[in-house]
Formats: structure tokens, C-alpha cells, sequence
């Protein structure tokens, strides 16, 4: 038997093996962060992980939030302004929190 797997399956798998090489907990903080809403330079990621105790550079945390958009596709970029802004796309909140629920 043939069965079709959707989109939110294949980003389900790829988030539960992303959160499973992630051994200070620091991806799923980030996941939560854009969980919660709104946009983000790497910089407001950069400063909310340092208010929770991560000791993280900046551009370590710039090639988080650019994995994520790549290899996840759970993000959406914007490139016009000065920084580069990246929001969870709506279509993949469901299932973000549906593998954090769980994780």
C-alpha cells in the first residue's frame, strides 16, 4: 500500500530529528520564541537567548535562524529592509507546537 505523506508530516520529521541533535536545549527556545509570535532579526533572537542564559555568538545564532529557514522551511524571510526579518510561517505553527507539545 502506497501512502502519500503531507508537507506537515515531512516538517514533523525533520523538527523531531532537528530537536533531537539539539543537546542544550537552545533550538527548542528559538522554536518557541517564533511559536509565540512575530518577527525577528537575528538579533532579538541573539538577545533572547542571552537573557536565558545561553552562551551563544552572534553568529552562531545567525546560522541557526538561517538553518531553520533552509533546511526546516518553517520560516519566512524578509529581505528589504537593513536586517534580515524572519517570521514562523502560519501554515506550520500547528505543528511546531504540536512537536514541542510532545517533545
Amino acid at each position: 500500500m502506497f501512502v502519500l505523506e503531507t508537507i506537515e508530516d515531512r516538517v514533523k520529521a525533520r523538527l523531531i530529528k532537528y530537536l533531537g541533535r539539539d543537546d542544550t536545549g537552545i533550538r527548542e527556545v528559538v522554536l518557541k520564541l517564533f511559536l509565540d509570535g512575530g518577527t525577528f532579526t537575528t538579533s532579538d533572537v541573539y538577545k533572547h537567548l542571552h537573557e536565558k542564559e545561553f552562551d551563544v555568538s552572534y553568529r552562531g545564532v545567525s546560522a541557526m535562524v538561517g538553518l531553520m529557514n533552509t533546511r526546516l522551511g518553517i520560516l519566512s524571510i524578509d529581505v528589504t529592509g537593513d536586517h534580515n526579518l524572519y517570521l514562523l510561517k502560519e501554515d506550520y505553527k500547528p505543528v511546531v507546537k504540536s512537536v514541542l507539545d510532545n517533545y
